[in-house]
């Protein structure tokens, strides 16, 4: 059987930590197969800074081959003559051009102004504000701080196919948008291709706004699942927003797609949406909901029926235990780090063995 090769990137401090507990879930014997084989690179802050960020090209390189990772989070030195950000350069290197965050109801757990159904955004993975250039000139008041930023049409129809392609999928309805009135060049690019998409797409319901409007709509809405493109501060910013009225930065996962010329998935790294929590390093008491959930999300990328059966399992795991009060102290519990990747790996197991049991065969995604 030839495996399939899942490249891992390891980080810093608690996300490193939490990327073991990730992966202990994802050990053969508790997802009942032997389909993956992990490959390591560490992208810690000391081994970057060794290689001076050989190993982040070396990484990007192997997964563009495997299409397949996971990556714990790292720190970003505030230095900008630093090694700089691991992610800006992955997005880069592999081609990224969508972030997907999943704001979802935790069971048991109250969310912000009564939402429930799903919030996803679709975030442009690369240029816009992260790849300005800046400088300043002038001196005292009269100083002068300018930045160059830009976006391609290119980029713009990924997250736009990809926005409508995903709420076909889950049923949902295109929302939001980015500010095209003030800057109806730069934004409206944007906008012009979600229109393009929603032509494409009839089936698929469309409700565009202005950035400010979603942000103020977003408090309003309760029953109506959702899917938001957005340019990469943007959605930057609305991801953490969107995933934090459910209830915990910690509690769903980020997956960054790189497309091919048809907007089909060619690679998918994922991760937690959260930092490295340096205050919670060594402790035992971080939630690993968001990496767990991570390696849920790779394994339906890997599109074979015991990785499906296993991702289903792990997503339904995670949930169960929350409803049944199995909780870090983040949602109001008590369980810690490895105590609870415990439970995880109990419920996991169990409920793989009833489904063979049963024969039932999870429905591969696509």
């Amino acid at each position: 059987m030839d495996k399939k090769k899942v490249v891992v990137l390891k980080g810093d401090e608690t996300g490193q930590e939490l990327l073991e507990e990730s992966l202990r879930v994802l050990q053969p014997e508790v997802i009942r197969t032997q389909e993956l084989e992990f490959e390591y690179f560490d992208l810690s802050l000391e081994n970057r800074r060794v290689t001076h960020n050989q190993v982040v090209r070396e990484a990007a390189e192997r997964l563009k081959v495997t299409g397949l990772g996971i990556k714990a989070a790292t720190i970003t030195p505030s230095n900008p003559d630093d090694v700089g950000s691991p992610n800006a350069l992955l997005r880069e290197w592999i081609n990224g051009q969508v972030i997907l965050r999943t704001g979802r109801r935790i069971p048991g757990v109250r969310p912000l102004a009564g939402v429930h159904a799903p919030i996803a955004v679709v975030r442009m993975a690369v240029e816009d504000a992260y790849n300005a250039k800046e400088w300043r000139e002038g001196e005292g008041e009269d100083e002068i701080a300018y930045s160059t930023r830009y976006i391609s049409r290119r980029t713009c129809r990924a997250v736009s196919e990809f926005t409508f392609r995903y709420a076909r999928r889950t049923n949902s309805t295109v929302f939001g948008g980015p500010k095209y009135t003030v800057s109806p060049v730069y934004e409206g690019m944007l906008k012009e291709e979600m229109d393009a998409a929603a032509k494409r797409y009839p089936d698929v319901r469309y409700n565009p706004q202005l950035i400010d409007a979603t942000f103020a709509l977003l408090l309003d809405t309760t029953g109506e699942p959702l899917v938001i493109p957005s340019l990469n501060r943007d959605g930057d910013i609305l991801s953490d927003l969107v995933i934090k009225m459910f209830g915990t930065i910690a509690g769903a996962e980020s997956v960054i797609f790189s497309l091919d010329e048809s907007n089909d998935v060619k690679v998918v790294l994922t991760e937690a949406p959260h930092g490295t929590a340096p205050s919670l390093y060594g402790k035992n008491v971080a939630n690993p909901m968001a990496m767990i959930l991570a390696g849920a999300a790779l394994l339906r990328y890997v599109r074979t029926v015991a990785t499906a059966a296993a991702s289903r399992a792990i997503y339904e795991s995670v949930m169960e235990a929350v409803n049944s009060g199995i909780r870090t102290s983040d949602l109001g519990g008590s369980y810690s780090t490895t105590a609870f990747t415990d439970e995880i790996i109990r419920r996991v197991q169990d409920k793989l063995e009833i489904w063979a049991t049963l024969g039932e065969t999870p429905r591969i995604a696509h």
